[in-house]
């Protein structure tokens, strides 16, 4: 287990500084100026002269990018190019938002992905079954701007005594905080139970059809035990490994969700930074949902250990 949690490690600071480096140089060829998107359009030479001295940019690409890599080795992303606000600062206030949201979204389309892969893979070809392709059809074809508007017009507009609330912005975290995540989670789940739903059922499938399987049915076990306990267990693991790769990438990708319902989270502010040329929180959040994707990894890796006993973590 040490030389597993070692090699992880060393494994993920690899990548780290691989994606800190690519997005760096990505970023600095960007055709637009960042000093000129600061200045604005009618900014004069001195003026982006002087801009461009006050940030650094002055200097050779080479003192750049060492600069970057000291302060990162420090556990510093700099600052903003608009604010001036530490990188850090600005994702840690926002951070709590995403997290809630890509938590409980990520509960619900789980368990309910699950739950009915499971019940179609043991009633195939059944009325259950076909309820479910539609559901699966109808989640796979709704983006989720759609979703999202939809469930604001039917609670905002229809059920508006229903006490949903929804339009206040800012983090939800300090009051009425289930009234206002609630829908957002819905929101976000729905799209993704209609995958996990299909990879769910696609594996219990095959599980159903493996030998020892049999052998448990004709020793007599009851159908309810041979699917929960000797097929789920198998068929899990690739559902995990799914669940794991997209929380971590959700992080920074809730842009839409977060647009819609007003929540002040990691979506929106990459969002105004892409738009404000704002080179420090671009890179900072996506070293952000990089390790977010290790930590995941590592997590289901670990998980491979308790779903299936022939996994060995070494």
């Amino acid at each position: 287990m040490t030389r597993f949690a070692a090699r992880r490690l060393l494994h993920a600071l690899l990548v780290l500084w691989l994606v800190a480096t690519l997005v760096f140089v990505f970023v600095h060829l960007s055709p637009v100026p960042v000093e000129r998107i600061i200045g604005g359009p009618r900014a004069t030479a001195e003026t982006l002269e002087r801009i461009r001295a006050n940030l650094g940019l002055d200097r050779p690409f080479a003192v750049q990018y060492w600069r970057f890599i000291e302060r990162l080795l420090h556990g510093d992303l700099g600052d903003s190019y608009i604010s001036g606000t530490p990188v850090t600062t600005l994702i840690a206030a926002r951070l709590p938002t995403t997290l809630w949201l890509v938590i409980g979204g990520g509960a619900l389309w789980f368990a309910g992905g699950v739950a009915l892969g499971v019940l179609s893979a043991a009633r195939a070809r059944s009325l259950w079954d076909r309820a479910a392709t539609v559901i699966v059809l109808a989640g796979l074809s709704t983006p989720p701007f759609v979703m999202a508007l939809a469930l604001l017009y039917l609670f905002a507009t229809r059920l508006g005594d229903s006490g949903v609330h929804v339009f206040e912005a800012g983090p939800p975290l300090q009051e009425n905080f289930l009234r206002r995540m609630t829908l957002p989670w819905i929101a976000l789940a729905f799209l993704m139970l209609a995958t996990y739903t299909r990879l769910t059922r696609a594996a219990m499938l095959d599980v159903l059809g493996e030998d020892y399987v049999r052998t448990a049915r004709a020793k007599g076990l009851p159908e309810r035990r041979v699917v929960g306990r000797h097929g789920l267990r198998s068929a899990l693991t690739p559902v995990v490994t799914q669940f794991g790769i997209d929380l971590g990438a959700l992080i920074g990708s809730t842009i839409v969700t977060e647009k819609v319902f007003g929540l002040q989270g990691v979506g929106q502010l990459v969002h105004r930074s892409i738009a404000a040329g704002d080179t420090p929180v671009i890179i900072g959040v996506t070293l952000l949902v990089t390790l977010c994707v290790i930590v995941a990894n590592l997590l289901v890796d670990i998980c491979y250990s308790f779903l299936d006993p022939r996994v060995r973590l070494a």
